[in-house]
């Protein structure tokens, strides 16, 4: 059972940072991940080895928390959803390098960072949504800009994470020149002004505002789990683009140590504790994300939406375009 009354205690704190950092049985969480989903982790690992773990959840305001915070920061542990966020962390010398060869051995290359900074725990992909009244169609990212999906497409704001990781994707393809100009023909065949979420997109869908979007693959789980929402994702397909070339977009969730973590140790066997078999298997059945860890399988209503192939570009290269993708997304005035 979730021990609801610890979450309750912890979200109340927030603004107070009320670990004890003294204690060497303890380990102290920032998580951007939702309660429901880590806390049975959490509980998985105190039982396994005593260490009690101390969450502080927020949705954002991570990173200007542990830069005001500095060395006297409570936190160990850092979880995030989009690898832009570990990035940032990482380029504001907010985080240290774990040298663990079992992080390093369990996740592909391509999903940690070179320098053992950050570690993915799950992957996503950034699919595109089809309405089922235009049939099974085959498409690829790039196909967005054509012509004869103009009025046709929904997304939600070009500068969310998400999207802004899709764009830098890009740039690593096929440069800055061909994604500019691509942006702007996806900004002329959008239905309507970039907004709301993806499952929004979906809705709209539904609505027949539009016949396309982007989205992530857990959102499709989501919403077929959801009474009101499943009449949405009933009249969408999930595709997997660019399947006949270089591969879906992916993007993570993810964790990195503190740069000041009073309780490294006990960091170190949280995060080695994340990437095991029954953790893997625990995230994918909860959050209908795939496990970063090859050997374990995905939940059985992801593993109805079929294969799919990946991008193999390392994601630390795809991040290194993340400015100049917001840049060529104000030159496309993409929200506007």
């Amino acid at each position: 059972m979730l021990r609801k009354s610890f979450t309750t205690l912890f979200i109340a704190l927030f603004c107070m940072a009320a670990f004890n950092t003294s204690a060497s049985d303890e380990v102290n969480v920032y998580s951007y991940r939702q309660p429901f989903l880590v806390e049975p982790l959490f509980n998985q690992f105190t039982e396994l080895t005593g260490i009690k773990v101390n969450v502080v959840f927020a949705k954002k305001g991570m990173t200007e928390r542990l830069a005001r915070e500095g060395k006297y920061s409570p936190a160990d542990i850092l979880l995030t959803t989009d690898i832009s966020r570990l990035i940032e962390l990482r380029d504001k010398d907010l985080v240290q390098a774990v040298n663990s060869s079992v992080l390093s051995n369990s996740i592909p290359k391509q999903y940690q960072a070179q320098d053992n900074t950050w570690f993915a725990l799950t992957t996503r992909v950034r699919n595109i949504y089809s309405a089922k009244r235009l049939g099974k169609i085959d498409i690829n990212y790039e196909d967005l800009a054509n012509e004869k999906y103009k009025g046709r497409i929904c997304t939600r704001s070009g500068k969310h994470p998400y999207n802004v990781a899709l764009v830098a994707s890009m740039i690593s393809e096929h440069g800055e020149t061909y994604t500019l100009g691509w942006l702007k023909k996806v900004k002329n065949n959008l239905a309507r002004k970039p907004q709301g979420s993806d499952r929004g997109q979906v809705q709209a869908i539904h609505q027949k505002l539009c016949d396309i979007s982007l989205g992530n693959s857990y959102y499709f789980g989501k919403m077929l789990k959801d009474k009101k929402q499943k009449i949405w994702a009933d009249e969408v397909y999930i595709n997997f683009p660019n399947q006949k070339n270089r591969g879906a977009h992916i993007n993570i969730s993810g964790v990195a140590m503190a740069k000041y973590a009073p309780n490294a140790k006990n960091a170190q066997a949280l995060m080695e504790f994340l990437v095991s078999k029954p953790a893997q298997a625990l995230y994918a059945q909860t959050n209908m994300e795939y496990p970063v860890r090859e050997s374990v399988a995905v939940s059985k209503l992801v593993a109805s939406w079929g294969n799919y192939k990946a991008d193999s570009l390392p994601l630390e290269d795809i991040a290194k375009n993340r400015k100049a993708a917001l840049k060529l997304l104000d030159q496309a005035q993409f929200d506007l």
